[in-house]
């Protein structure tokens, strides 16, 4: 997984947050400890607060907080919160002229979105805990 992801950024924050639920976060601590910009950090954790994975709270003792027990969020609810996809929203507005072009993208799309079902599947498997009691 590439460092600089949205999805390895999320990851590694909650899992460490699994390891003090109850404490609060600021986006300056948590990109400062990433090598991120505050600003990337709010647009990430901000995808995981509108799924009801995180809370924030404003002002001078605000910051970010576990919304859920670390052993009830899955790599699959921060894998789909973020919206992460290895197949592209539906391309069919650009339908190849090429009927070879187009038979494969449709196989293609088909064998990525298998794939990808597959993916969740085992994301959900494993919870933002378990990284913390393996790592």
């Amino acid at each position: 997984m590439k460092r600089n992801s949205r999805l390895s950024l999320a990851l590694h924050t909650l899992s460490h947050m699994a390891g003090e639920p109850d404490r609060i976060r600021t986006s300056a601590d948590i990109a400062e400890h990433a090598g991120t910009n505050p600003v990337v950090v709010r647009r990430v954790l901000g995808r995981l607060r509108e799924t009801g994975l995180l809370t924030s709270e404003k002002g001078h003792a605000g910051g970010w907080r576990l919304a859920r027990e670390p052993q009830d969020i899955t790599l699959a609810d921060v894998y789909l919160a973020l919206n992460e996809r290895l197949v592209a929203a539906d391309e069919a507005s650009d339908a190849a002229a090429c009927s070879v072009e187009h038979a494969l993208q449709k196989r293609v799309t088909s064998v990525l979105e298998e794939i990808e079902q597959s993916l969740i599947e085992k994301l959900g498997d494993i919870s933002i805990s378990e990284i913390r009691e393996t790592g």
